[in-house]
């Protein structure tokens, strides 16, 4: 039976919940969960989405994604491919590892938000350990919510939840903690079926719509390096360097794939894109091309 069409929208939350084959569990050890979530972040840091909450089980986890502006279905295709090969590889064994597509559930209104981070948050009390105390689980955003620990892999972004309960940092916490306790008792998500609904739910966020030219972009990037599309293909550092950056910021910006990006650059491959990619991530991270996002929107819009 053919699979359905998932229904997105660019400007929808999202809760996303993804697992194993019955036949092997998602993650055997710690190490397995650290290794998903660190891809998650080289994922955002690719795509530009929000992280608002996630659990991690041991055969299944869930997040709260907001799209940004991007396609939900190649931010998850990017985050569980690289996975699935990082978990296959370390231990040692082949073939599929997801069970079909990852699930997805549009948010659709502010209210079912609020309670959807309860719910993921109290996924963890269904570890034997943490039944009374799920804010002591490692794998889970909730002490991060509560202000118990740092964000390790600076994923989440808590702040959009917390305002809700007002400006005080520490009351709008407490409040939360309180919200999340009380929440459980009346709403019970999990029995909801996974579908895809017609969002109905806006607010007041800042999508980053990606639609910006490809050609400006690369245009931008020469300019700041002060080279030609000649000397980009050139094994000089600073071309390497530019091309990295075109590769990085075409697929944030562009909502580009790999094969999009040869076809624009010309004799190159998609392999060699996807390791571009890799490194315009770092330089991004780099003191010296820090800003260069921000400076690329200002003058490309």
């Amino acid at each position: 039976m053919p699979r359905m069409a998932r229904e997105k929208s660019y400007d929808s939350i999202y809760h996303i919940m993804v697992k194993s084959i019955s036949e092997v569990n998602l993650f055997k050890d710690d190490e397995d969960k650290i290794n998903y979530l660190n891809y998650m972040k080289k994922a955002q840091e690719q795509f530009e989405f929000i992280v608002y909450s996630y659990c991690l089980m041991d055969n299944h986890a869930h997040f709260v994604i907001d799209a940004n502006g991007a396609d939900i279905s190649k931010i998850m295709h990017f985050i569980n491919y690289k996975y699935a090969m990082c978990f296959n590889k370390r231990h040692k064994r082949h073939g599929h590892l997801f069970q079909d597509r990852f699930k997805s559930k549009i948010v659709k209104s502010e209210r079912y938000l609020f309670a959807l981070t309860a719910y993921v948050h109290f996924n963890a009390t269904a570890i034997k350990g943490y039944e009374h105390h799920p804010e002591e689980y490692p794998f889970s955003s909730l002490a991060i919510y509560l202000g118990l620990k740092k964000d390790n892999f600076d994923l989440i972004d808590d702040v959009f939840v917390l305002s809700m309960f007002g400006l005080n940092d520490v009351s709008a916490r407490v409040q939360y903690r309180d919200f999340i306790f009380k929440v459980k008792k009346f709403i019970d998500i999990q029995k909801e079926e996974f579908s895809n609904e017609p969002t109905e739910y806006r607010s007041m966020r800042k999508i980053l719509v990606r639609d910006f030219s490809p050609e400006k972009i690369i245009l931008i990037i020469m300019q700041k390096f002060n080279i030609n599309k000649y000397a980009l293909f050139k094994y000089r550092r600073d071309g390497v360097e530019a091309k990295a950056l075109i590769c990085f910021i075409l697929r944030k910006l562009c909502d580009l794939k790999c094969a999009d990006i040869c076809k624009i650059l010309g004799n190159i491959g998609q392999a060699r894109v996807s390791r571009l990619c890799g490194i315009g991530a770092e330089l991004v991270r780099n003191k010296k091309y820090e800003c260069i996002i921000n400076e690329i929107l200002q003058q490309a819009l």
